[in-house]
């Protein structure tokens, strides 16, 4: 298990979109460096004064690049640091440099928020060397500057809490980035069954009309002008539809606020005794005060069954679509009678049937689908009057 934590650790890439340096990291050198050299300028008790703001001049810089170079920012702050610490402790100096230098504090959480997983174990590891050697350096002067042991450890916390902050904004930010994915596959997946539920019933109609009318045209020329008429009225809801869909989707743009099509628009499916297959259309009970989301989705699963029925019923010549008013659901059934026993493309997944049912169940409804005994095949769905309860 902790074998697998490491590996994942080590895999772990870089945080994406770093920002280079912003207006706060030149406020952080315009007050460091006055209080380095200020802080190396008065100081009473200093050893190495003129070295100790020379390192700390030399670790400032490394602040500009901790995001986009992390390791790099890390190995020089602390391997300076720590090669200085190893030279006082050599010579036996009470060396703690200056008060300042706690702006390095900034490169533990740059480290762990920006760096790959990689340069996050090796930076811990470079961090430790300065830190335990001065953790020696103050266990061996304790008594002369009364340091207890309690603040030898406080000192020690400091660097893993500040990395254990980086790292919570880091994960923060991946789950933040991972919602946004999911919103947008979300929003994809909508999309895509709008475009299925609009655009393609009218493309299977033109599809449907342009085929009649090859058909028809040798011997009845006028019903093959009666198809492109229909062909011309079903391209010019498509485009409209589209540029509805187009205008909906552009950012500072009005929506079209047109009303929706609804269980009334229903028998406009009707189609004449001469198509086949000719769709009729029944409606009865209580269908009036329905909630807009009941209202439409009644009729685009008619619409959707009917396009599914016209385009895969073999051998169907006639669709029924009845809706059904009850006081507390509506019930739409659409039924063709094409032949149930061959291989029907309505029972593979895609778009069409479970687009359905997730609209039917999104209003608290079922929606079921399947071939019937004798014939045909028949598609059920029950909504509730109010939608969700």
């Amino acid at each position: 298990m902790l074998r697998d934590a490491v590996r994942s650790l080590w895999a772990e890439p870089r945080a994406p979109d770093p920002p280079a340096r912003v207006w706060q990291d030149w406020a952080v050198l315009a007050i460091a460096v006055p209080l380095l050299i200020l802080e190396g300028a008065f100081r009473e008790v200093l050893v190495w004064r003129a070295g100790s703001v020379a390192v700390g001049l030399a670790l400032v810089p490394a602040l500009l690049w901790r995001r986009t170079h992390p390791l790099a920012a890390v190995v020089t702050a602390f391997g300076l640091t720590g090669a200085v610490g190893l030279a006082a402790l050599v010579a036996g100096v009470d060396w703690r440099g200056l008060n300042a230098y706690f702006v390095v504090i900034l490169l533990p959480y740059a480290l762990f928020r920006w760096g790959a997983g990689r340069e996050v174990v090796i930076g811990t590891a470079v961090m430790a060397v300065p830190a335990l050697l001065s953790v020696f350096n103050e266990t061996i002067h304790a008594e002369a500057n009364d340091v207890s042991a309690s603040d030898i450890v406080l000192g020690l916390l400091v660097l893993p809490a500040v990395g254990a902050v980086g790292a919570s904004a880091r994960y923060a930010d991946k789950a933040r980035r991972r919602g946004m994915d999911q919103i947008k596959l979300l929003e994809r997946e909508l999309l895509a069954r709008e475009l299925h539920d609009t655009v393609a019933h009218h493309v299977s109609a033109i599809v449907i009309r342009a085929q009649a009318g090859r058909v028809v045209a040798p011997t009845d020329p006028r019903a093959a002008l009666d198809a492109l008429a229909v062909i011309e009225q079903e391209a010019s809801r498509a485009l409209a539809e589209m540029r509805a869909m187009v205008g909906a989707l552009r950012y500072g743009e009005e929506a079209d606020l047109a009303p929706q099509r609804g269980v009334v628009d229903i028998e406009g499916l009707a189609t004449n005794v001469g198509d086949r297959p000719h769709v009729e259309v029944h409606l009865a009970g209580d269908l009036e005060r329905l909630p807009p989301s009941v209202d439409a989705a009644i009729y685009r699963l008619a619409r959707e069954a009917v396009t599914n029925a016209a385009r895969h019923a073999r051998n169907a010549t006639c669709i029924t679509v009845a809706v059904h008013g009850e006081d507390d659901f509506v019930r739409l059934t659409v039924r063709d009678d094409g032949d149930a026993a061959s291989f029907d493309p309505r029972s593979m997944s895609g778009f069409g049937l479970i687009g359905m049912a997730e609209r039917a169940k999104l209003l608290g409804g079922t929606l079921d689908a399947g071939p019937d005994r004798n014939r045909g095949w028949t598609v059920a769905a029950v909504l509730p009057r109010g939608g969700r309860p």
